[in-house]
């Protein structure tokens, strides 16, 4: 379901909305994921998590969040990663700087934007690699920048059943695909 009620970052942070709503162009968006969602959400960021805490400065993994990453965009990332160089301000009611890494699962309400408006922001501002996991088909979308230099999502590939997920931004970290979709 989604509003339509343009606000400001300040106003959408100010309010009172229900959890994972999200600003995309000063337009609310609400999401009621289903179960199948966050149970591959939860998946993936344990996934990443156990990698994390295998070696130090492997960075935080996490979700949600306020990530006030452009004008009129405040960004929920199902989940999200950030190097071990860069320290976080577990405090504050938003970040500015994007994730390197930001996952999207696949919601009826709101995969429109995750592949179409929130993909360009993420990628405008610098995120060095997205995942869009498609439920229904059982693949991952991945976009990344082919180096720090790159100017925009330069690489992309659909992982699918049978195919591992892996990123060079979390060296050794590999997960089975058919594992986030069992």
């Amino acid at each position: 379901m989604a509003t339509r009620t343009r606000l400001s970052i300040e106003d959408f942070l100010r309010g009172d909305w229900p959890p994972g709503a999200q600003l995309v162009d000063g337009e609310v968006i609400v999401n009621d994921p289903t179960l199948q969602h966050q149970r591959i959400c939860k998946r993936i960021l344990v996934a990443i998590d156990v990698w994390s805490r295998q070696g130090d400065g492997r960075g935080e993994v996490g979700y949600g969040g306020n990530w006030t990453v452009a004008p009129g965009q405040v960004f929920k990332p199902d989940v999200w990663w950030v190097p071990g160089d860069r320290s976080l301000d577990f405090d504050a009611a938003h970040t500015d700087a994007p994730p390197a890494l930001v996952v999207e699962v696949r919601s009826p309400g709101t995969w429109r934007y995750d592949v179409g408006r929130k993909k360009q922001v993420y990628e405008s501002v610098g995120v060095r690699e997205l995942w869009l996991v498609d439920t229904p088909v059982s693949t991952v979308l991945v976009f990344r920048r082919g180096s720090p230099e790159s100017v925009g999502f330069d690489d992309d590939a659909e992982i699918g059943p049978g195919d591992t997920l892996a990123s060079p931004l979390l060296t050794g970290f590999s997960v089975e695909v058919d594992e986030l979709f069992a």
